[in-house]
C-alpha cells in the first residue's frame, strides 16, 4: 500500500492552510509552518535537518535550532496522523538518517498543481493548442488565494514567494493575451487592471495595457478569430475606461466570442463605494487633456483605499498627455527633490505617457523610431544638470525652484499628470515644489494628484488643492466587497461580525473575508494592523495597546460595558500624566485610529481585537493582571477591573478571589454579565479556599437566576456543602425555582420536599418552598392524597385504575 495519503491537502498559495479529509488543521507557530512548507515543496524527497535549519533561519540559526526542528516535525507528525501510535513510524511524515520526508502526491499541494498546470499550458502553447492553453492557464490562476506563503518566515519562504509571484504575473499576462485573442477584450482588460493594482511597480502589464484603437476599427485577422497568437506589435487590450464606453458587438469579419467564463481575479478586490471620487478624478484627467489643470489631494487613513482609487482612475495617460507616478518613502527623503524627480522621470521615460506620445509621433512620422521622445530626453538631461548636480551650498528652496521651472517647461511640450502616493513621506524639496506647482496648476496643462494619510501635516499639499476625503464604505458597499472576495461567501452571522469589526475599512474587510474573523500571528490582518500603527512612536503604540486591553471585553461581548475607556483609566495603567497622553494620542486621533468622542476607543474593533489576541498568551495574562491591579488601586469601578481579569483569561487566584468577594455585590449590580463570567471562572478553580469558593458560587447561582438562566447545578453544589441554614434554604429554593421555570415540575417538587423533610433550612425559605409547591401542584401528575391513581382518569370521571 502506498504511503501517500490523498486525504491531506496543503494550500500554500495564500495564507498557509492544511486540511485533512476536508477539516482544517491548526498548524501553530510560524516556524513550524515554515518547516511544513519546505517539506511540502519537496514532497517525496528526503530533506536533511541541516537543510531545514537553513531554510527556516538562514545563516544565523539559534543554538536550539536542531532541537526545534525535531520538535516541529514531531508535532506535525501528530497533527497530520492523529491515529498513529506513539511508537509507530510515520507513514505520511517519515524520518531516518537525520532527514525527513513528506509522502504526498503532487496533486495534494497547490504549488505543485500550479507548476504542473503552468507546464501543461507551456506545452499546449508550443503545439498551437490555444484553447487548451487558455483552460490550463485559467485553472492555474484559480488556485491563488493571496500572497504565496503569506506570513511564513525564513529565506526559503521568501525565495519561493518571489519566484512564484513572478510566475503568477507572467501567467496572468499570458491569460490576458489569450483572452484578447478570443475577442474577450473586456475580460483581458480587467485582468490587467487588477494585475497593475496588485503589482503597481511592474512594467509588463502597463506595456500590454497601452491604449488601442476601437475594436470595430481593427482589421480581421485569422489568428485572432481562431484563438491563435496575436500579430507582433498589435495591441492586446484597450484600457478599461475606454472599453466601458464601447459596444461589445464584434465588427464585421470577427466572429462573436464564446460565452465568457468568469474572469480569474488577481489580488485586488473590486472598487466599490467610490463612484463620486472616481468620477471627479476622471473629469480632472479629461480637463488636463483639454488644457485645464488643477491640484487634488486625496486623504484618508491607512488602508482606506487611496492607492486603489488612484490606480482605477489613472490606469494610463490620455492620448497626448504624459503621466508620471511616484511613491513617497524614507528611501528618497534624503535626496533633494527625489520623490518628484522619480515622478517626472517616469512620465518622461518609461511611463505610459511616453509610450502614448511616442505612438503618436510614429503615426505621424512612419520613418521615426517607435517611442522616440527627444523633448523628453532633453528635459531629463536638464534635470540632471540643474537639479542633481552636487553643490554643497544648494538649499532645498533652490532645488525646489529649479524643479518647478523644469516641470513648467515639460508642460509646454504636452499636458502633464503627476501622481504621488504617500506624499507625506516625500523629501522637503518635493513638498516645497509641489506646493508651488499646486498654486500655479490652474494656469497650466498640469494636473497634480497626491494621496496623503489622514493627520499628516497640511504642508504636504498646496492650500489651493481640492481635497477628496475617503471615509469608510457604507454597509451596502462593504457587504458587496466581502461577498466578492470571500470564498466561499460567509454565513450571515459571520458577515455581520466582519462588517461590525471592520466598520467599512476596505483592507480590514478584505483580510477578514479571506482569512477568517479571528486574528492569528503571521496573518495578513496582523501585518496590516502593524503596518498602520508603525509610523507612530513606540510609546504611542504601547498606549494604544493599553486602550485595546481596556476595551477588549466590550469588543468581545458588545454592550457589556461602556465602549472604550477614559483618559484617567489609561493614565492609571500606563503611568503617563494626562498631558503626556493627550500629546501622544493627538496624531493617532488625527490619523483616524481613534474614534471621535470623550472616551478613548479604537475606531475599528478589529484593531482592538488584533492588538489583544496577537499578544502572546503569557504576556497578555501578565499585562491584564498588572492593569487590573493598577485600576483597583486607583479606585476605578470594580466592573472595569473584572473586565480586565476576563480579558487575560487567567485563572482566579486567592488574591483576586478575595478582592472579588469584597466587591461582588457592586459588580453584580453594575454589570451582571461580567459578574457571571468571572464567578464561573472562580467556581471552576478547585484550588481556591473552599469557603471563598462557596461564597462566590452562591453569588453565581443568584445572578444566573436573575438572568433567567438555569442555576440548579450551582445552587445544588452550594446547598450540599454549606452549614448555614439560611444559605442552604436559599440555594434549595433557587434550584427548585430553576426547574420550575424550565417546566420540570416533578424535579422542582422533589427538591422542595427533600429540603422540607431535612428541616435544616431557615424559616423564610421553608415558607418560600411551600409557596412554590402550591404553585406547581396543579401541574404535577397523580393526586397528592392518592398518588398511585392517574390524575387524568380522576378528572375525566372514569373508573380509577391502579397505576
Amino acid at each position: 500500500m502506498s504511503t501517500q495519503q490523498v486525504g491531506v491537502e496543503l494550500r500554500l498559495l495564500g495564507p498557509v492552510r492544511a486540511l485533512r479529509d476536508g477539516t482544517e488543521l491548526v498548524l501553530g507557530s510560524a516556524r513550524r509552518t515554515a518547516v511544513l512548507c519546505v517539506l511540502a515543496l519537496r514532497a517525496g524527497e528526503a530533506v536533511s535537518r541541516d537543510q531545514l535549519v537553513d531554510a527556516v533561519w538562514g545563516d544565523d540559526p539559534p543554538q536550539s535550532a536542531a532541537g526545534n526542528i525535531y520538535t516541529y516535525v514531531s508535532t506535525l507528525r501528530q497533527l497530520l496522523e492523529p491515529a498513529r501510535g506513539r511508537w509507530t513510524a510515520g507513514r505520511l511524515l517519515s524520518s531516518g538518517g537525520g532527514s525527513y520526508q513528506l509522502h504526498l502526491t503532487p496533486t495534494s499541494v497547490d504549488v505543485l498543481r500550479f507548476e504542473s498546470l503552468h507546464a501543461q499550458a507551456q506545452r499546449q502553447r508550443s503545439t498551437g493548442h490555444t484553447d487548451a492553453e487558455l483552460n490550463a492557464t485559467a485553472a492555474a490562476l484559480r488556485l491563488w488565494r493571496g500572497e504565496a506563503f503569506a506570513g511564513v518566515p525564513g529565506p526559503f519562504a521568501e525565495q519561493q514567494r518571489s519566484r512564484l509571484t513572478a510566475l503568477r504575473i507572467a501567467t496572468a499576462e499570458r491569460y490576458a493575451e489569450l483572452l484578447t485573442g478570443r475577442g474577450r477584450q473586456q475580460e483581458a482588460a480587467q485582468v490587467l487592471r487588477e494585475l497593475m493594482t496588485a503589482h503597481p511597480h511592474r512594467e509588463e502589464p502597463r506595456r500590454t495595457f497601452v491604449v488601442a484603437p476601437p475594436v470595430a476599427a481593427r482589421p480581421t485577422d485569422s489568428r485572432v478569430s481562431t484563438g491563435g497568437s496575436r500579430p507582433v506589435g498589435s495591441p492586446v487590450a484597450a484600457c478599461p475606461v475606454e472599453l466601458a464606453s464601447r459596444s461589445t458587438v464584434p465588427s464585421a469579419g470577427i466572429p462573436a466570442a464564446a460565452p465568457a467564463e468568469p474572469p480569474v481575479r488577481i489580488d485586488a478586490a473590486p472598487l466599490l463605494g467610490r463612484d463620486r471620487e472616481l468620477l471627479r478624478l476622471r473629469r480632472a484627467v479629461t480637463g488636463v487633456a483639454a488644457g485645464r489643470g488643477g491640484s487634488i489631494l486625496l486623504e484618508g487613513p491607512a488602508g482606506i483605499g487611496k492607492t486603489a482609487l488612484l490606480r482605477a482612475a489613472l490606469p494610463h495617460a490620455p492620448v497626448g498627455c504624459r503621466l508620471g507616478w511616484a511613491v513617497g518613502d524614507e528611501a528618497t527623503r534624503d535626496a533633494p527633490s527625489g520623490t518628484l524627480r522619480d515622478c517626472v522621470e517616469s512620465a518622461l521615460t518609461t511611463g505610459p505617457g511616453r509610450r502614448a506620445v511616442g505612438a503618436q509621433a510614429t503615426a505621424s512620422d512612419p520613418g521615426g523610431e517607435p517611442g522616440a521622445d527627444q523633448a523628453g530626453d532633453r528635459l531629463l538631461a536638464d534635470w540632471g544638470d540643474q537639479v542633481d548636480a552636487t553643490d554643497p551650498d544648494r538649499t532645498d528652496a533652490d532645488v525646489a525652484t529649479r524643479t518647478v521651472q523644469l516641470v513648467r517647461r515639460a508642460t509646454t511640450e504636452t499636458p502633464l499628470i503627476l501622481v504621488v502616493d504617500d506624499l507625506h513621506w516625500a523629501d522637503p524639496a518635493t513638498l516645497r515644489a509641489w506646493e508651488t506647482l499646486g498654486a500655479q496648476a490652474r494656469e497650466l496643462p498640469l494636473l497634480l494628484v497626491a494621496a496623503v494619510r489622514s493627520g499628516a501635516e497640511r504642508a504636504v499639499g498646496p492650500a489651493t488643492a481640492e481635497t477628496l476625503t475617503l471615509g469608510p464604505l457604507d454597509s451596502r458597499s462593504a457587504g458587496a466587497l466581502v461577498r466578492a472576495v470571500a470564498s466561499p461567501p460567509p454565513e450571515p452571522d459571520d458577515l455581520t461580525r466582519i462588517l461590525d469589526d471592520a466598520d467599512g475599512h476596505p483592507q480590514y474587510l478584505r483580510q477578514l473575508a479571506t482569512e477568517g474573523i479571528d486574528p492569528f500571528p503571521g496573518s495578513g490582518l496582523v501585518a496590516a494592523v502593524t503596518a498602520h500603527l508603525s509610523p507612530f512612536p513606540d510609546d504611542t503604540r504601547q498606549v494604544l495597546r493599553a486602550v485595546a486591553f481596556l476595551s477588549a471585553y466590550e469588543v468581545r461581548a458588545p454592550g457589556s460595558q461602556p465602549a472604550g475607556c477614559t483618559m484617567a483609566e489609561v493614565g492609571a495603567v500606563t503611568g503617563h500624566p494626562a498631558d503626556d497622553l493627550a500629546r501622544m494620542l493627538a496624531p493617532v486621533r488625527a490619523a483616524g485610529i481613534l474614534a471621535p468622542g470623550d472616551r478613548l476607543r479604537l475606531r475599528h474593533r478589529v484593531v482592538a481585537r488584533t492588538l489583544c489576541e496577537s499578544t502572546p498568551a503569557a504576556l497578555r495574562v501578565t499585562l491584564c493582571r498588572r492593569y487590573a491591579q493598577r485600576l483597583a488601586e486607583a479606585g476605578t469601578a470594580p466592573e472595569r477591573v473584572v473586565a480586565l481579569m476576563l480579558v487575560g483569561k487567567a485563572p482566579v487566584d486567592e488574591c483576586s478571589a478575595n478582592w472579588l468577594a469584597e466587591h461582588v455585590e457592586r459588580v453584580a449590580e453594575a454589570a451582571p454579565g461580567i459578574a457571571i463570567a468571572v464567578l464561573a471562572q472562580a467556581h471552576a478553580q478547585h484550588t481556591l479556599d473552599p469557603a471563598r469558593r462557596l461564597t462566590l458560587t452562591a453569588w453565581l447561582a443568584r445572578l444566573l437566576l436573575r438572568a433567567d438562566r438555569n442555576a440548579a447545578a450551582e445552587a445544588g453544589w452550594v446547598a450540599a456543602r454549606t452549614a448555614d441554614p439560611e444559605l442552604a434554604g436559599e440555594m434549595r429554593w433557587i434550584a427548585a425555582h430553576s426547574h420550575e421555570r424550565r417546566g420540570d415540575f416533578e424535579t422542582a417538587a422533589q427538591i422542595a420536599h427533600a429540603a422540607l423533610r431535612e428541616r435544616r433550612i431557615g424559616g423564610h425559605w421553608i415558607e418560600q418552598l411551600r409557596l412554590l409547591l402550591g404553585r406547581i401542584r396543579p401541574s404535577l401528575p397523580g393526586k397528592p392524597t392518592e398518588p398511585q391513581l392517574s390524575r387524568s382518569r380522576l378528572l375525566g370521571g372514569g373508573r380509577p385504575s391502579v397505576s
